[in-house]
């Protein structure tokens, strides 16, 4: 009898640990805001980074995760798994005085996860995907919960943009105070805990603004500076510590919940660091702004305990437009998307039943890379690259793209060439205006409040 009680037991404790392993996980996306490849130790940069060092220790490193070079064609490409050319959205971000958003027909990813099950989708932070309308908001858009601001920029203490308070819990303002890094990083804690009450697994987004611009710190975050120039340094790195620090606290939320195993977080950037900034590259050449690899191959770090096997650097070309085929990969989602999706799942890399998938991967304004190469097109990238030729580099072997190989490695410059005309001729019915376009006289809507 006793013999037939313990092999009860124990059949209902492998059944017990089935269920748990076949649970869908929690999803937490954590995107930094113009973050550079040399702001972190663990890449070699000079700030203390311990938390996001001890993700790299105890996660996937992903050595070539590219993004757009600049903020919000980044943040479409990742809720869509498209190009941002197909929406008109590759070369500058959605400012304040524009009516652009990103084309309601597009389907973005917490729509997708709506229908495997995760109840709960929330945004925290930083949206800059369209404002000027309720059919662009973040609870129309697919997310159950958006707590944070609309615009780029925002200032850190009074969480105005163009004069007006730019902070919002749901559809109304908030008025909480204190430091956004701070408020942002609360919140998710907040959420993560409510969520995981709950048996249906959650996906939350925490787009942090930081290091972005304007560059504030709190008083008790600054070192003793000894000049302007130091001083600038000095916030910028209070702001990365910040940043690190309350990453952190969301982190230990998952590991003090017990469901740190089965909770996939994502981390990176959302380009490189921006030229006004005192971020660093690091050994890539270049910042935000620009195809160089400093401005469009940023830090990522994927960790689920659960299912894959930390500890390790992945050499596998991917990158942002990748992001949803591959949650929804490993989400269970087999129903083919309306719109025909430009990034892959690289699932099968991560969980090791696959050695590599050779692809390329679009950069834009002329520009592809895969696993070896890397092309530049003089004429399509933005001016500050100031390319008055093409250019080809072996980039699994200069990393830093100093040595243009065009002229001896004809065969391939060819093929790449050929290859990116595909690319370059994706084009849009709508385009986002020039940055400045409609700013003259432009009065900001109060407490950034949208109505239509």
């Amino acid at each position: 009898m006793k013999r037939i009680t313990l092999l009860i037991v124990l059949l209902c404790m492998h059944v017990i640990m089935l269920m748990a392993q076949s649970k869908k996980p929690n999803i937490l996306i954590i995107l930094a805001d113009d973050l550079g490849w040399g702001d972190l130790g663990y890449l070699g940069g000079t700030i203390k980074t311990p938390v996001i060092d001890q993700l790299a220790k105890d996660g996937i490193r992903l050595n070539r995760f590219y993004t757009a070079a600049v903020c919000s064609p980044t943040r479409a490409g990742l809720m869509t798994g498209r190009y941002p050319d197909r929406f008109g959205l590759r070369e500058t971000v959605i400012p304040p005085w524009s009516k652009f958003g990103v084309n309601t027909d597009e389907t973005f990813l917490p729509e997708y996860l709506a229908k495997a099950g995760y109840k709960n989708r929330a945004i925290i932070g930083k949206w800059h995907l369209g404002h000027a309308s309720l059919k662009y908001h973040p609870l129309h858009r697919g997310f159950t919960h958006f707590y944070g601001h609309l615009n780029g920029a925002i200032d850190y203490f009074t969480h105005k943009r163009e004069g007006e308070l730019d902070w919002h819990n749901d559809f109304n303002s908030s008025y909480d105070e204190g430091y956004a890094t701070d408020l942002l990083a609360d919140e998710a804690v907040k959420r993560i805990r409510q969520y995981s009450q709950e048996e249906n697994p959650f996906f939350m987004y925490l787009a942090f603004n930081a290091p972005h611009g304007p560059f504030q710190a709190k008083e008790e975050g600054l070192l003793k500076p000894r000049g302007e120039d130091d001083l600038k340094k000095q916030t910028y790195a209070a702001m990365v510590r910040s940043l690190d620090g309350n990453i952190g606290k969301v982190l230990e939320t998952l590991k003090t919940l017990n469901i740190e195993d089965n909770t996939i977080v994502l981390f990176f950037s959302d380009n490189g660091y921006a030229p006004d900034s005192p971020g660093s590259s690091g050994e890539l050449k270049g910042s935000k702004f620009t195809e160089w690899e400093g401005g469009v191959r940023a830090p990522a770090i994927i960790k689920w305990p659960a299912k894959l096997k930390g500890g390790k650097t992945m050499e596998q070309v991917t990158g942002y437009v990748d992001v949803l085929p591959t949650l929804l990969d490993i989400a269970g989602i087999t129903e083919a998307p309306e719109n025909p999706l430009d990034g892959i799942s690289i699932y099968p890399v991560l969980n090791g039943s696959k050695s590599g998938i050779q692809r390329n991967f679009y950069l834009g304004e002329g520009a592809l890379v895969n696993s070896n190469w890397k092309l530049i097109e003089a004429g399509n990238n933005n001016s500050i690259m100031k390319l008055q030729t093409d250019v080809l580099f072996n980039i699994s072997r200069d990393i830093g793209e100093r040595k243009d190989l065009k002229d001896t490695e004809t065969t391939i410059y060819k093929d790449l060439k050929t290859k990116l005309e595909t690319y370059n001729s994706i084009k849009s019915s709508k385009q986002v205006p020039p940055y400045g376009q409609g700013r003259k006289g432009f009065v900001a809507p109060k407490e950034w409040g949208v109505k239509e």
